[in-house]
């Protein structure tokens, strides 16, 4: 038998390696002749670099950029090949870097993305793909625009330092020192959100308050989002204000397609792609996967919707594990899971549950091999 270990992160507790480490011990102990493979998984987010370079290889480039707030990071990303890399957007101007305060999303910039870019443009590479998942953003790519050289002007011409704060006092936007290679690169954004650059659905609304934004300062920045929608239709012709993807890390995805012909793909396909996953999956009898928590969301483009795509198509069966189940977990099942376990095997709080979890992942995949070990014996 062969089983297929392709579990996302248990978001701030178990990394995708510690579940497959996990799974992979408790698997040999139920059955002797079993074969495993462990597949990183991420969807875009935190994580994509080490997920990708772990089934493909590539060499890391690393250089220290402007982080969220200004300051300086150590941040990196992946060449695949000569021409072909992988930014991950987390790594310069990710959440993660920066403690939660109130405020924040009006002060954060993805100024080191596009230094990321720069690098990656000078050193011969025309193929970016960038993953944008887990952003402290919410300035619509200005920043990450204007280390790719584009300025944006105040009323009075003066050049607008690129946080979320002055995306109202846009008056022109000047694209004339536009990096070169820009134009003649391909850029693929990885995103899994549908979410539109502006509106209730949009960038500022739905992932501000998850950035320090509070109910006044959304007001502010979404005032702000309409203004820069306007200026990038008046400058370039493109309507991004209901781009489908559009609000993806605080707008950067309608910036990488207005400026550089980005196209927005899935974040789980494009890594799923990347990693050959159906010919990885092509002799397995059983597949392993999961996410912190399972609900309607996730039959939506994400992990579980992605791998069960694959295993569908091979009629391989697919168990998702999971903390917890959520509002219409059950839309997984028409995305090619079969099954979900949920490993909290007590009423408890969730503070005990996400400090617990690691004994509490051994224990449903301990269960969880017992079950299969019954299904094998049924006549």
């Amino acid at each position: 038998m062969k089983f297929v270990f392709a579990p996302d992160s248990f978001k701030g507790t178990l990394s995708s390696q510690e579940i497959i480490d996990i799974l992979t011990e408790k698997a040999q102990q139920h059955f002797k002749d079993v074969q495993t493979q462990g597949v990183l998984i991420a969807d875009g987010g935190e994580g994509t670099i080490a997920a990708v370079e772990q089934m493909k290889g590539g060499s890391r480039r690393y250089l220290e950029v402007t982080g969220p707030l200004g300051e300086k990071v150590n941040a990196h990303y992946l060449r695949l090949n000569e021409k072909q890399v992988l930014i991950e957007m987390a790594t310069a101007s990710g959440i993660t870097l920066i403690p939660y305060r109130e405020g924040n999303a009006l002060y954060t910039t993805s100024y080191g993305t596009g230094e990321m870019i720069k690098d990656a443009l000078a050193s011969g590479a025309d193929d970016i793909i960038i993953s944008i998942g887990g952003s402290a953003t919410n300035d619509g790519g200005m920043g990450m625009l204007m280390a790719l050289g584009v300025r944006f002007l105040d009323k009075d011409g003066k050049e607008l330092e690129p946080v979320g704060k002055n995306l109202m006092n846009i008056a022109k936007i000047d694209t004339a020192s536009l990096n070169r290679r820009v134009k003649t690169a391909n850029f693929t954004v990885m995103c899994d959100v549908t979410n539109p650059l502006i509106g209730a659905n949009g960038a500022t609304y739905v992932f501000g308050p998850q950035k320090g934004a509070n109910a006044k300062q959304l007001n502010l920045l979404e005032s702000g989002m309409k203004n820069y929608a306007a200026k990038i239709k008046e400058t370039l012709g493109a309507d991004v204000a209901n781009l489908p993807g559009g609000g993806a890390a605080g707008g950067m995805g309608a910036a990488l397609t207005a400026f550089c012909g980005a196209s927005l793909q899935s974040g789980i396909k494009t890594i799923l792609d990347l990693i050959n996953f159906e010919n990885i999956i092509a002799d397995a009898d059983l597949i392993i996967t999961g996410e912190g928590r399972i609900d309607g969301q996730s039959a939506g483009g994400k992990v579980l919707d992605g791998i069960g795509h694959y295993a569908k198509k091979r009629n391989i069966p697919v168990i998702a594990l999971t903390g917890g189940m959520g509002d219409n977990a059950h839309l997984v099942y028409d995305c090619g899971i079969d099954s979900i376990m949920v490993t909290v095997n007590a009423p408890m709080s969730l503070d005990t549950a996400l400090t617990h979890a690691e004994p509490l992942l051994a224990d449903c995949a301990d269960r969880l091999f017992r079950f299969i070990k019954i299904g094998m014996n049924l006549r």
